[in-house]
């Protein structure tokens, strides 16, 4: 089978107007602004307003990543969602998306990788382009996590923000698009990062008088120690089988989860810190919505053209990971 060449052709972004600093932090736990600064770099986040979902960030960008495409909403054939935080467990965010974009003719559904979650969809939608059975994919990440953000827990509720990225997927000129994908999980780290309420589990534990709490769980250090060790070997896996090296890398996008961790990953790759795309100040931890967030960004700062060879990597809960390898067209 002949595989068409299958690119990023329209990105998009939208965060809540709410900012939360860590000035505001300081008031809410035992903490300080330089406590968190040091440890994590992050400055602010965004919290989603109190009549927002994660559908409606999710349509924000979408609705600026089809203009950018210059395509309608009609000529999609398929909505991946990417977010650990949907409306509700049924139906899919991206049915809900869907409905509201006017996208009749698409498909829809969502994807659970955590933080890895926009890697994995670029993958799935990837692939059912160059097979011929879609012309064009819109994959968004979307959170809002402050739903499911305990601000009691000083080590984790510093972590978190809200935020949506999205990007249209279609065929592009041979040469150009997406060159490989590195996609991997361990599952006997599934308990480093979690939330234990909410699922089918909660009802089995309600009947043993067990309390599953609804909030994010994190084992800090172990997580930091999976997160360092995969962000750069994973961007190297993913450039072994395009067939370049981390001295062919024009702009690297990670995972916005740590600047200890970014730092770490670009260090690795022996990469100047002007070709990595850095906005966790700004936003924190947004999860599925990371990367997409910081790729649209990018594109707006114009700082990708053309033959440029962009490295996208993320890691997450599951544990999951995954990184791509793209020639920007």
């Amino acid at each position: 089978m002949n595989l068409r060449p299958v690119g990023i052709i329209g990105t998009g972004k939208y965060v809540p107007e709410r900012i939360l600093s860590n000035a505001d932090l300081e008031k809410m736990v035992d903490t300080t602004d330089e406590w968190i600064v040091t440890r994590t770099g992050m400055k602010e986040r965004r919290i989603a307003a109190d009549d927002q979902n994660t559908s409606d960030l999710a349509y924000e960008a979408s609705i600026q990543a089809l203009a950018a495409a210059g395509i309608t909403a009609e000529q999609l054939d398929l909505i991946v969602v990417t977010t650990v935080t949907p409306d509700m467990p049924f139906p899919s965010t991206a049915c809900i998306v869907q409905e509201r974009l006017g996208a009749k003719h698409a498909a829809a559904f969502d994807l659970s990788a955590a933080c890895a979650g926009f890697i994995y969809g670029l993958a799935t939608a990837s692939n059912y382009i160059a097979t011929g059975m879609y012309k064009y994919v819109l994959v968004i990440g979307a959170e809002t996590l402050s739903r499911i953000t305990d601000y009691t827990d000083r080590n984790t509720c510093i972590l978190f923000g809200d935020g949506a990225g999205a990007a249209v997927l279609g065929p592009v000129e041979e040469g150009y698009g997406i060159q490989s994908f590195e996609l991997g999980a361990d599952g006997t780290g599934a308990d480093l990062l979690k939330i234990e309420g909410g699922g089918a589990r909660c009802l089995t534990a309600a009947d043993s008088g067990e309390e599953k709490r609804p909030f994010i769980y994190m084992n800090g250090r172990e997580v930091f120690k999976f997160a360092v060790r995969i962000m750069g070997s994973a961007a190297e896996q993913a450039l072994a089988k395009a067939g370049k090296t981390k001295e062919d890398i024009d702009l690297f996008i990670p995972h916005q989860a740590n600047m200890r961790i970014i730092q770490s990953a670009i260090e690795r790759l022996k990469l100047p810190e002007e070709k990595c795309v850095v906005n966790l100040p700004n936003y924190a931890n947004t999860s599925a919505a990371s990367i997409p967030l910081a790729l649209a960004e990018a594109v707006e700062q114009g700082r990708l053209k053309r033959g440029d060879t962009v490295v996208l990597v993320g890691f997450g809960g599951g544990l999951t990971w995954g990184s791509t390898v793209l020639t920007w067209s």
